[in-house]
């Protein structure tokens, strides 16, 4: 699953996300969500979260 819709984030799922410094490379990170910090439903981007380990980025993958 893609990561553009809120509904689909939620505190405690694995993702995959985009860091800035890495927006160029496309390089992923993978964490757990902590905090949701977009609050439109929808982002063209990925919606920007927050990690457990305090990294902030885009959702470009829900894992399952």
């Amino acid at each position: 699953m893609d990561g553009t819709n809120r509904a689909n984030i939620k505190p405690g799922i694995e993702v995959n996300i985009v860091l800035k410094q890495d927006q160029r490379s496309g390089k992923l990170t993978q964490g757990v969500v902590k905090d949701i910090l977009t609050k439109s439903p929808k982002h063209t981007h990925g919606i920007k979260v927050r990690l457990e380990d305090g990294q902030v980025g885009r959702v470009k993958e829900i894992l399952e």
